[in-house]
């Protein structure tokens, strides 16, 4: 036999009581939304708990990948105006006389050799700049850079001669980077080098030290 208990019309909430708890629980959706929600998915943090928590860094990090990954999809470093091939296009025949091959050695030779270069310049809050060295397949060069005590989103990449539109050959890349050393291997003929982004909001002074086997370098942003 079923002894099935009803709840009598006493023990059910009413009205007033069901509209107290749709009123609480929206101000607790409310509360979790500014607190937890937005500072973690839009790092928009309006009462602070969101950086207390965490969840505030945590959004920003998101944010600014997502924004690298655009920039890199829509804004592809474009390749500099080609340079004139090594310097064996331009060696004279030898016509019986020593000098013109002698001088043909000298020429190409300090390219082949080392070169030492310091360069430094100050990026804005949201800037970018751009250096490349041109080299040849095979060459190296060393290099050292800083943010002179701040932080840079970097990419090392590197274009062929009349690299076709969009091309891309990285490196290396890396965000929120204090400084970064290492040998730069030329993958092919063309010129290679470092974008840097400030994404904090302070001016940053990156310095770029290189030596090594590279035709030139300059500044291409």
């Amino acid at each position: 036999m079923l002894n099935n208990q009803f709840p009598t019309q006493s023990e059910l909430p009413t009205s007033r009581q069901l509209l107290r708890s749709t009123v609480i629980a929206l101000i607790a959706a409310l509360i979790l939304l500014v607190t937890v929600v937005m500072p973690a998915e839009y790092a928009i943090d309006p009462t602070g708990a969101g950086r207390l928590l965490g969840l505030t860094q945590m959004a920003e990090v998101k944010l600014q990948l997502a924004e690298e990954a655009a920039a890199d999809a829509a804004a592809p470093v474009a390749a500099p105006a080609p340079v004139a091939q090594p310097a064996a296009q331009t060696v004279p025949e030898p016509v019986g006389v020593a000098e013109p091959a002698v001088a043909a050695t000298v020429e190409s030779e300090p390219a082949a050799k080392g070169q030492t270069h310091e360069m430094t310049f100050a990026l804005a809050p949201g800037q970018g700049a751009e250096i490349k060295v041109e080299m040849l397949k095979g060459t190296e060069v060393n290099f050292f850079w800083s943010a002179n005590g701040g932080v840079v989103n970097y990419d090392t990449h590197g274009d062929p001669y009349n690299a076709p539109r969009g091309f891309y050959h990285g490196y290396g890349k890396g965000r929120a980077t204090p400084e970064e050393k290492g040998v730069l291997v030329a993958a092919f003929d063309g010129h290679h080098g470092w974008f840097w982004r400030n994404r904090t909001n302070k001016p940053v002074t990156v310095t770029l030290r290189t030596e090594g086997n590279y035709i030139a370098i300059k500044r291409v942003i």
